[in-house]
């Protein structure tokens, strides 16, 4: 018979907020797939447990090559268990490979059910909740990040970010520029540890308090945007929100899909206004 692939969540902060389940499964796991193996051995030791089994690392730089080996274990009837460093694995962390590998096996995939800074986050930001998407992280690059928060910019949904710290001001600027500077948001950092902090404000007073500096790990939560709530829809306005978006040094093409978006607007119709009309 085949084994089973186990996603067990660790803590975002506390350890004391570890599930009991969790030390049982890392005890009793024949394999035990770590992000750090490390971090790992620091977990095991607060839970007061040993391990049994082998441990492996299983990490961005070798998940692709990793995975079919963990199959193989799986396959001969192995319990392997997959922790990352914080939260859920597979959630913008490793284990996606492997799940899809499991599933496509004919493998049984389950979970332990554990903290989550996306929920965590999304349940202090004071936003709704009724309806929310999770975007990860959002691109390195300039460019490539506002054409993403272009494309987001009349999404209703309350939106969740991950971000580095010392990124933070710079997506906060983006998210100020392509969803308006009063666009209500919070910055959530070191979730359940000693020093949590949870910033809640308009996108503008975000990016001026990000400008003394950022620590920890950060997650961004953005209220969605309000229906019929956009800019202005005639040419003057929509030619004069996108010049404000130029003269912030966002590029014309970015600048024209933010508006769009605002707008509630195909973007080939603010392209019209913008090259043809004006």
């Amino acid at each position: 018979m085949s084994g089973v692939l186990v996603l067990a969540g660790t803590p975002i902060g506390q350890v004391g907020d570890a599930p009991p389940r969790l030390a049982e499964e890392l005890a009793a796991a024949d394999v035990v797939a770590a992000e750090d193996t490390r971090r790992l051995r620091r977990l095991v030791t607060d839970l007061g447990i040993e391990l049994s089994g082998r441990v492996v690392s299983y990490f961005e730089g070798n998940e692709a090559a990793r995975t079919p080996a963990l199959v193989e274990a799986l396959e001969a009837g192995e319990r392997v268990v997959l922790v990352t460093d914080a939260g859920m694995p597979s959630v913008s962390d490793p284990g996606y490979r492997l799940v899809a590998a499991a599933v496509e096996a004919g493998i049984r995939v389950t979970a332990v059910p554990g903290p989550s800074a996306v929920l965590t986050a999304l349940a202090v930001s004071g936003l709704p909740v009724d309806r929310f998407c999770f975007e990860g992280f959002l691109p390195r690059k300039a460019g490539e990040r506002s054409r993403r928060l272009a494309d987001l910019a009349s999404e209703q949904r309350t939106m969740v970010f991950f971000e580095a710290p010392h990124r933070t001001q710079a997506a906060l600027e983006a998210m100020r520029d392509a969803f308006g500077a009063d666009r209500a948001a919070a910055v959530c950092r070191e979730l359940t540890k000693t020093h949590e902090e949870v910033r809640r404000d308009g996108l503008a007073a975000l990016v001026d308090w990000a400008a003394a500096g950022v620590r920890g790990e950060v997650t961004i939560v953005v209220t969605g945007a309000t229906p019929g709530a956009g800019i202005a829809t005639d040419p003057d306005s929509l030619r004069a929100a996108v010049a404000g978006l130029e003269e912030s040094g966002m590029r014309r093409k970015e600048a024209i899909a933010v508006v769009a978006g605002q707008a509630g607007l195909p973007k080939r119709d603010v392209y019209q206004v913008v090259h043809i009309d004006g």
